[in-house]
């Protein structure tokens, strides 16, 4: 068995000394040395020599541990000698050579949009609020004039949260609009009020034109003697800074529950110039007929007014809102036919903008 040992010492020792770098070595112990290794295996057939033979062969074996052990040792300083020896050389760096530029991202296109309608509407006195994104059943129907049960809710398609509900406010909902913090600025009592809410909103809805999350924004105006021209100069306003010339708008009587009178907003497509065909002669894949919805508008209807805290017989309010990509994909130049891409992180994509 000595002899076997010996052996085997010789064989490990040769593969030791043609490593010839620091994995390789680190297998080589591995292999040879492991719990599985011929070396390991041997050893167990101790038990069945005599005590003098068992004395003699692990003495054996400790001493061919050893010589084993030093070898790999002076292999692996010899191999890390010859590895830093050409280090300067092979990783000189030219510190004159001009670097490369490093890649620099830019705003998504939603967050660009938000920007232009922040700075759009406070050039007309609009401040920037924020209300909850994850809002109380109370704040984001009953406030607005939509009582339990009431038919209107089910436009929504909302989201409710698996939360306790309150005794007073309900449920807790992702909100399906930023029109749920209308209330809330309204309690604050600091009249008169000129103020814009955007944020993300929630609704079971997916296909070329919605998504389930989509960020909108809400313009609410409460002073004495608002009516629907101040309404219509805002929108006004609004479209020509931000779409600018050649596009259309038009105001179409709607009904809101918390506006009275109410109206939807229209802006021709950019898609196919408001014609509402696409280039084969088949109908637009965006708009379908010309004109795309961007959201609701009408003067706040008095019970809101009420549920807020004002006096609707001394103060009337307008109030506006739209989602803002679907805003954004009608900008000129975008030429964006469905609101999933945004969202999709395809570079090839995001890079045009």
């Amino acid at each position: 068995m000595q002899n076997e040992l010996k052996e085997i010492r010789d064989r490990i020792l040769q593969a030791v000394s043609e490593a010839t770098d620091i994995a390789t070595l680190d297998e080589v112990e591995t292999v040879h040395l492991g719990r599985k290794s011929e070396f390991s295996q041997k050893m167990k057939g101790l038990g069945g020599l005599s005590a003098d033979e068992r004395k003699a062969v692990g003495q054996l074996a400790n001493e061919i541990k050893e010589q084993i052990r030093t070898a790999v040792e002076t292999r692996r300083d010899e191999l890390k000698a010859a590895a830093y020896k050409d280090l300067a050389t092979a990783d000189r760096i030219d510190v004159t050579v001009p670097g490369e530029q490093p890649e620099q991202g830019h705003r998504h296109l939603t967050s660009q949009a938000i920007n232009d309608i922040v700075r759009i509407f406070s050039r007309l006195g609009f401040t920037r609020e924020r209300h909850p994104e994850v809002d109380w059943d109370w704040f984001t129907f009953e406030s607005l004039n939509m009582p339990p049960d009431h038919p209107a809710r089910d436009e929504w398609e909302t989201f409710f949260v698996d939360a306790p509900v309150h005794k007073k406010k309900g449920k807790m909902v992702l909100t399906p609009h930023t029109t749920s913090g209308t209330a809330r600025e309204l309690k604050k009592g600091k009249l008169p009020i000129r103020m814009m809410n955007i944020g993300k909103t929630f609704r079971r809805q997916i296909d070329v034109s919605h998504t389930p999350m989509f960020h909108q924004f809400e313009g609410l105006l409460v002073d004495r003697d608002v009516s629907v021209t101040h309404l219509k100069g805002v929108l006004d306003y609004f479209a020509s800074e931000f779409f600018g010339a050649g596009r259309r708008t038009r105001l179409r009587p709607f009904h809101f529950r918390f506006t009275e009178p109410s109206f939807e907003i229209d802006i021709s497509c950019g898609i196919c110039d408001g014609t509402g065909k696409s280039e084969d002669g088949g109908k637009c894949r965006l708009c379908k007929e010309g004109w795309l919805e961007l959201g609701g508008a009408g003067m706040l209807h008095p019970n809101v007014l009420t549920a807020g805290g004002v006096d609707p017989e001394e103060y009337s309010a307008l109030a506006f809102g739209w989602g803002v990509e679907r805003t954004m994909m009608m900008r000129a130049g975008i030429m964006v036919d469905d609101i999933r891409v945004l969202y999709k992180s395809d570079f090839r994509f995001l890079n045009q903008f």
